[in-house]
């Protein structure tokens, strides 16, 4: 029995034979369009996997995944995650952007850490016309770009944390309104590793402390290999410093807190320590934290409807406590699909387009995108991320104190130190 083509039985030969062609040239230029629709969105999530930063990215890019998936996918497409180690050299970051966009072809970046990588990666994103969304690194730099060169650098976003010289206006906050004005310690000395954030992040903080009323003693900062701390101890000492600000995010970390608490450091120390928002940070280094203050972006607090559930859920899946590069993955992967949607398809300029009108619910507050495609900072009638400060206590427990509207408990100083 020949084969049925649907064409009707009285046609002519000639107009059958053109019919038939017509419905096979049809089938053949449908075909792609139907693949196209079922073909799978790629995520390329660049990021330093050695590290709990890295971890806990790619596990709360799967979250978010594994829930849009559940829920039928993106415009009728699945979501997968494809990983590339970027560690922390530029070098490395690099041939991971290359690899995720021109060996993958992903459809979007989510991830990134350190600032000095970013910046390295911010060409070969450009070049590739693929949308990234980046949510550790927090150099200024980065989104400026944006604004100096728009054509070139629209695809670049920044989801969280929030830019470092807005950290640093938050971290002269709790210069001025608690180390100052509840601790009533005014004398204070800077400390921060020679890195690109760093950099941007402490002339703004010191300004902003003195113009606060501070007395600072001392500003130094040291090599991100640094093994021994006892040089810089004794320049804070001897500047007369009481309350000891730090800002660091590498390696470092771990040594620093073991010699501050080993040398007996007679002073307190908090700030912006990026290593120390690790949930098994304080059990790491033998409980040598406890005393010790450290930023966050998200605690397990009803900051939003989101907080709380995805603190629970990422706990339950890995048995951590996530730190702030999973706040900003997870909800960039929401974000861009929303985006997505909206645009009703995947062309980086439309989703683009979208992206700038983000108004999303996330974990850490509402996240919208400024004209440089940075996420803005929560304020008193906005409730954008912001960040808290809170303190290591016995049993390597965790308590907020700062700011007062959000304070689990009151601050307790270092057992050896005297108020």
């Amino acid at each position: 029995m020949p084969a049925d083509h649907g064409l009707s039985p009285f046609l002519p030969p000639r107009r059958a034979a053109l019919a038939l062609a017509a419905a096979s040239l049809g089938l053949l230029l449908a075909a792609p369009t139907a693949q196209a629709q079922g073909k799978p969105i790629r995520i390329g999530v660049p990021t330093a996997m050695q590290l709990q930063v890295g971890r806990d990215t790619q596990d709360a890019v799967k979250m978010a995944i594994d829930d849009i998936n559940a829920k039928g996918g993106v415009l009728g497409r699945k979501l997968e995650m494809v990983v590339a180690d970027e560690t922390e050299n530029p070098e490395t970051g690099i041939s991971a952007i290359k690899k995720l966009t021109a060996d993958e072809k992903v459809d979007v970046l989510i991830g990134g850490y350190t600032s000095g990588v970013t910046l390295a990666q911010l060409p070969h994103i450009s070049a590739a016309k693929t949308i990234y969304l980046g949510v550790g690194a927090a150099s200024p730099s980065i989104t400026q770009k944006v604004k100096a060169d728009y054509d070139n650098y629209k695809y670049v976003f920044r989801v969280g944390p929030i830019n470092a010289a807005n950290q640093a206006r938050e971290l002269t906050g709790f210069i001025a309104n608690f180390v100052k004005g509840e601790l009533g310690i005014s004398k204070i000395a800077i400390v921060g590793e020679n890195a690109k954030w760093v950099q941007d992040l402490v002339p703004v903080l010191k300004k902003g402390a003195v113009d606060a009323g501070a007395d600072i003693r001392a500003t130094e900062f040291f090599d991100t290999q640094t093994a021994d701390f006892s040089p810089l101890f004794s320049k804070v000492k001897e500047s007369g410093a009481q309350y000891l600000v730090v800002v660091l995010s590498h390696a470092s970390s771990d040594t620093f807190a073991k010699q501050w608490y080993d040398s007996r450091f007679p002073m307190p120390y908090g700030g912006i320590d990026v290593k120390s928002m690790d949930g098994d940070f304080c059990d790491r280094i033998g409980a040598k934290s406890v005393g010790q203050m450290a930023a966050n972006f998200a605690v397990r607090a009803p900051l939003t409807p989101r907080t709380i559930p995805f603190f629970d859920e990422f706990r339950k899946l890995t048995n951590r406590s996530p730190v702030y590069t999973a706040f900003g993955a997870n909800d960039a992967v929401y974000i861009y699909a929303d985006a997505v949607k909206r645009a009703g398809a995947t062309d980086a300029d439309k989703v683009i387009k979208e992206l700038e009108k983000t108004n999303h619910v996330g974990i850490p507050g509402v996240i919208q995108f400024d004209e440089m495609h940075d996420v803005k900072p929560g304020t008193p009638t906005y409730k954008g991320p912001s960040f808290l400060l809170a303190q290591w206590r016995d049993g390597c427990k965790r308590e907020v104190v700062y700011p007062k509207t959000q304070r689990t408990a009151d601050f307790k100083f270092p057992s050896w130190i005297k108020k």
